[in-house]
């Protein structure tokens, strides 16, 4: 089970997080596990590899405000700089950040699978 100690190992800016949640730990985590789970991050993978800007900033903003509420910084960094880019609709190779953020993802959920 994840725990308060291992997020904020990961990065993720717990002090600045656990106001929003009541400074409630379980209700942080809980809030964590959802946030891992959104389909956001397959609608914005999809939808870049489609060429779909429209779509993919609906997806990068929704996950910005989540990864920005829970302050899970290795993830806001990336869908923030993605967000932004999006919203100017930058001709860009978006492989990079995506790459960036489907890692992180992927070690937070390993942290959670523990």
């Amino acid at each position: 089970m994840l725990t308060i100690q291992e997020v904020r190992a990961w990065g993720a800016n717990i002090d600045e997080a656990m106001p929003r949640c009541l400074n409630n730990e379980t209700f942080y985590l809980t809030l964590v596990g959802k946030a891992l789970q959104d389909s956001s991050f397959e609608k914005l993978r999809d939808a870049v590899q489609a060429g779909d800007l429209d779509t993919a900033f609906d997806a990068a903003h929704s996950l910005k405000g989540m990864m920005l509420n829970l302050s899970l910084t290795p993830l806001s960094v990336p869908v923030e700089k993605m967000t932004e880019l999006l919203r100017a609709r930058t001709d860009t190779d978006y492989a990079p950040l995506l790459a960036e953020i489907a890692a992180q993802r992927e070690s937070l959920q390993k942290l959670a699978e523990d």
